[in-house]
């Protein structure tokens, strides 16, 4: 049996072919870096369009453990899931959820007061036939390409219910 590389091409395919790999995993590390550089905040924008109150608290759920593991959140609430933020909301975003006893509003008001921005989508209101005023306190509203930007930056993650 003849070979047809020389010990030194078959090093160089090797080296190659490592190269390749270390690029690869490289590429993959970037977008699945488990742990952010404690320089840098990880930042979270979770948005709520669900009327669902289970759906609605867990949202208030992951984005507090998110908060209290370091990140930087902002909330943006729509449709249905915008009326968790009204003073007169429905029962069902005030109403206690086992296991806790809290509501989606309640773990809302709680995260805005902690400093997490919190705002209905710009259109909510006038189609809702609200204004600023039946917000409860801590929720203002989004502006489209301040929000936009927001979503759009390479550090952030989105979680949307």
């Amino acid at each position: 049996m003849t070979r047809s590389k020389t010990p030194l091409s078959r090093a160089m395919a090797l080296v190659a072919v490592a190269g390749i790999g270390v690029a690869a995993l490289g590429a993959w590390s970037v977008g699945h870096d488990a742990e952010a550089s404690e320089d840098e905040p990880r930042r979270l924008v979770t948005i709520v369009a669900s009327g669902e109150p289970e759906t609605q608290l867990m949202a208030m759920v992951l984005t507090m453990q998110s908060v209290q593991q370091g990140a930087e959140a902002r909330i943006l609430l729509c449709g249905p899931g915008a009326k968790m933020a009204w003073k007169d909301a429905p029962e069902s975003a005030t109403a206690p959820q086992k296991p806790r006893d809290m509501s989606p509003q309640g773990l809302m008001s709680k995260l805005a007061e902690m400093g997490v921005r919190t705002e209905v989508c710009a259109i909510h209101l006038p189609n809702a036939d609200k204004t600023e005023d039946d917000l409860i306190e801590g929720v203002g509203v989004a502006q489209p390409p301040e929000m936009a930007g927001g979503i759009m930056a390479e550090d952030v993650r989105v979680l949307s219910f």
